[in-house]
C-alpha cells in the first residue's frame, strides 16, 4: 500500500496531534491543569484509548517497516503502555505531579481497548476504509 495525503490527514496527523497534547498536558504543573469534571483514571483511559486507536491504524498503514504489521496489536500496546510508563516517570519531575501505578494501569487498559477497537473496525470495514483513504 502506498501512503497518500488522506492517510496522513486522517491517521498520522491525529496521532501526532494527540500524542503532543498528552505530552504537553502531562508536562504542566498541577496548578496549571484545566479543570475537568471526570475522574483522573478516566482521563488516563480516554487519552490512551485514542492513542492506542490511532497508533494501531498508523502501524497498519505505514509502509516503511513492513515487519511491524505482523503483530500490530501487540506492538501498539507495548509502545503505548511503554510511553505511559515513561510519562508517569516524567511527571515526577513536574511540580505538583506524581507517578501512580493505577494511572499507568488506566493507560494500559485504554491503549489496549483503543487498539482493539481499531482492529475490529479495520476488519469489519476495511474495504470502505481503504476506499476512503484511497490505498
Amino acid at each position: 500500500m502506498k501512503n497518500n495525503n488522506r492517510v496522513f490527514i486522517f491517521i498520522y496527523l491525529p496521532l501526532i496531534f494527540h500524542w503532543l497534547t498528552i505530552f504537553i498536558l502531562t508536562s504542566l504543573p498541577s496548578d496549571q491543569l484545566p479543570a475537568v469534571e471526570i475522574g483522573d483514571k478516566v482521563n488516563h483511559f480516554l487519552a490512551f484509548f485514542v492513542l492506542g486507536f490511532f497508533l494501531n491504524l498508523t502501524l497498519r498503514y505505514q509502509t516503511k517497516y513492513p515487519s511491524l504489521k505482523k503483530n500490530i496489536l501487540l506492538i501498539t500496546v507495548i509502545v503505548a503502555a511503554g510511553y505511559g510508563l515513561l510519562d508517569e516517570l516524567h511527571q515526577l519531575l513536574v511540580p505538583g505531579r506524581s507517578a501512580e501505578v493505577f494511572d499507568w494501569v488506566a493507560d494500559f487498559i485504554g491503549a489496549s481497548s483503543g487498539s482493539l477497537l481499531a482492529e475490529f473496525l479495520y476488519r469489519r470495514f476495511y474495504i470502505i476504509l481503504n476506499n476512503f483513504l484511497r490505498v
